[in-house]
């Protein structure tokens, strides 16, 4: 039975069981940590303003958990954990501001366990999971400046929206409704002040390294991003096909929420004049982020891949029990929380299981096992260590993560030349075919990639 003054408690206990949950569960599972985390791994081996595919942020906080902890995959299970508690804890924030009552706030946070973008995918750390908590931030800190209008929080909006921007350019689908929030705001007071600048102007300064680096290396990110929505294939069925597809997603994703609803509410008494305490800033922070991405796929024809959604729900469930909250009572919060707990219970048994059964996930790739034989054969024929691995993020990124040298990652050294001596030893992975032909140093395979290792003797 809930206690009256006991949920910040409650709240407490759920942030800590679900971290503790979802970094054993993935740790006791998984052989090898995800393609994604991978990635990331690999980057950070040389931590750069940007990358082929991403902004340099994920990179960054992979490789400040090596620095701490080397190459034990529990880390990087924690480390998205974290970044989802952290998430959790700032719409909490939030709701406490809103609402005034810790039993809403609860439930609101106890929604966001019937996404899965907050369980079951979790333990894969990726941009998408490194945009939670600056996403949070950049709402919560929004909410604060358009309500206080503090000096400090605007200087905070300005450096969370920058950090957030700089772990995925889809952060800009937040940036442009925070902007509409704002001007709405300011033509509801016709008052404009010059200090709401201050966001904006911090978020150009911090992104002026990040965009040197865009033009020096032809825009090479967003490139990678048209090209992954598709739009280079576009054709004019796709205008329709494409987002009638993603709001078929959005249903089915948000589908365990409206069944923790059904539990507790009754639809007839909607409430839509409640959401005028906050200014409808709920309903926008919500809803705009999505009507955009809708209309770029109805413009564009683009494909919304289903994880890039990953952020847009984190204050659904602050939205939808401020709309319901005058039909919740005790009797049908008790049926909420056994709903609740269902989901927050076959998410981890679900995950496990799958894991296991299914021997053909990146999961179960033995990175470990095959670097240590490289790493055998390495030491039998050279005296130096091993600096640099090339390859794909996937192949020579294990390579880079697993050993014990921790070699920088190269996807080609055609353009880094300069980081290779006559002292440096290097490892080439892929095609065996190719590679075989023009090894100069000893050659092997491990199927399905070739191994060109060159070193001294």
């Amino acid at each position: 039975m809930l206690i009256k003054n006991n949920y910040k408690t409650l709240f407490i206990i759920f942030l800590l069981s679900h971290l503790i949950i979802w970094t054993i569960t993935p740790s006791l599972s998984n052989v090898n940590l995800p393609l994604d985390t991978i990635e990331a791994l690999a980057w950070g081996s040389k931590l750069s303003w940007g990358y082929s595919k991403h902004p340099p942020v994920s990179a960054f906080f992979v490789e400040v958990i090596y620095n701490f902890f080397g190459n034990r995959d529990w880390a990087y299970y924690l480390l998205s954990q974290i970044f989802i508690v952290v998430a959790f804890i700032y719409v909490w924030k939030l709701s406490n501001l809103i609402f005034k009552n810790k039993l809403y706030s609860l439930c609101s946070i106890f929604l966001l366990e019937g996404i899965y973008f907050y369980n079951f995918t979790s333990p894969e750390f990726n941009v998408n999971v490194c945009q939670l908590p600056f996403w949070a931030l950049v709402i919560y800190y929004s909410w604060k400046s358009i309500n206080y209008e503090k000096i400090s929080d605007l200087i905070l909006l300005g450096i969370f929206m920058s950090i957030g921007f700089l772990t995925k350019y889809l952060f800009i689908y937040l940036l442009l409704s925070i902007k509409i929030i704002f001007f709405l705001n300011m033509l509801e007071k016709r008052n404009f002040k010059v200090k709401f600048m201050i966001p904006g102007i911090i978020f150009i300064i911090c992104l002026i390294p990040h965009i040197i680096w865009l033009f020096q290396n032809e825009f090479i990110t967003i490139n990678y991003a048209f090209n992954r929505s598709g739009i280079e294939q576009v054709s004019f069925i796709n205008h329709i096909y494409n987002p009638l597809i993603f709001l078929s997603k959005q249903i089915g994703i948000l589908a365990p929420v409206i069944i923790m609803l059904l539990t507790f509410v009754s639809f007839k008494k909607i409430n839509f004049k409640i959401l005028k305490k906050d200014k409808y800033f709920l309903l926008l922070i919500n809803l705009l982020p999505i009507i955009l991405i809708f209309l770029t796929s109805f413009v564009s024809g683009a494909k919304i891949r289903t994880m890039w959604m990953t952020p847009f729900y984190l204050f659904i469930g602050i939205l939808l029990i401020q709309i319901f909250k005058n039909s919740l009572n005790e009797k049908n919060i008790k049926k909420f929380l056994a709903v609740f707990l269902i989901f927050f219970i076959i998410s981890p048994i679900s995950y496990f299981y799958i894991s296991l059964s299914n021997e053909f996930k990146r999961t179960d790739y033995p990175g470990r096992e095959i670097s240590n034989l490289v790493q055998r054969r390495w030491d039998k024929n050279f005296s130096n260590d091993i600096s640099i691995v090339v390859g794909d993020e996937w192949y020579a990124g294990n390579l880079s993560y697993h050993l014990n040298s921790r070699p920088i990652w190269f996807n080609t050294i055609e353009n880094n030349l300069s980081s290779v001596t006559s002292n440096t030893g290097v490892i080439y992975t892929g095609n065996p075919n190719i590679l075989k032909k023009f090894c100069p140093g000893i050659y092997g395979t491990i199927k399905p990639i070739g191994i060109c290792m060159i070193g001294a003797k």
